[in-house]
């Protein structure tokens, strides 16, 4: 079943106060540490995410379709502590519940523009995804247990949404506690199995499972 408005709007918020959180409790240390993200530190998964939300609030969403965007938020970034990071992060969550407020319902289903290929509602649900799987990222990195969270029903629902793009399908993903999901179509053989070993599949961060493909291209 598909992530309502509201579910998705508050979901994004209760996601990035908790990466927040995750932030404010790290050391120097860890944020130097490497994360499964190849080339990335944990500074560089923060400042990622802590930039997206920052540049959204203040109105930069062309800059976000720079491929090299995720380079000028870490190095934006570069030589902050972790405190500094969540403050900076704390800072713009009433500006981002304030967007999410004042956005009327007909504008969800409406386009984004600004090199996105989607709807508002498609927008904010990939932001919850990416918070919620990065901070994943600093997790593992950390050797901290993985959080499920309302983030991983997000993460499995935006995942499924892309593996036609990438050639998997007709399937019908049925995973532990989950409802059935459709890709490319009804019918089909049916994966099961863990949601979040399934993320991390179709997002190339372990494995295939289940011959689920990663859905970046290589």
């Amino acid at each position: 079943m598909a992530l309502s408005n509201d579910e998705l709007a508050q979901g994004l918020i209760g996601e990035l106060e908790g990466f927040g959180k995750l932030v404010a409790g790290l050391t120097d240390a860890d944020l130097e540490a490497a994360t499964r993200c190849e080339g990335w530190t944990v500074r560089d998964v923060a400042a990622h995410v802590i930039g997206t939300i920052v540049w959204i609030t203040q109105g930069r969403l062309a800059d976000l379709a720079d491929p090299a965007h995720t380079q000028v938020q870490a190095d934006e970034r570069a030589g902050r502590s972790p405190g500094e990071l969540a403050d900076e992060l704390t800072a713009a969550l009433p500006a981002a519940q304030g967007l999410m407020d004042a956005f009327p319902e007909e504008a969800w289903s409406q386009p984004v523009g600004d090199g996105f290929e989607g709807s508002l509602a498609d927008g904010i649900e990939a932001l919850w995804y990416d918070a919620y799987v990065h901070a994943d990222d600093i997790r593992a990195a950390l050797g901290a247990l993985t959080e499920a969270g309302p983030g991983l029903r997000c993460a499995v629902q935006h995942v499924a949404a892309f593996l036609p793009a990438a050639g998997f399908g007709p399937a019908t993903v049925k995973l532990d506690g989950f409802d059935p999901i459709d890709v490319g179509g009804a019918g089909g053989p049916e994966v099961s199995g863990d949601p979040h070993q399934f993320v991390l599949a179709a997002t190339g961060r372990q494995s295939a499972f289940g011959g689920v493909p990663s859905i970046y291209a290589e």
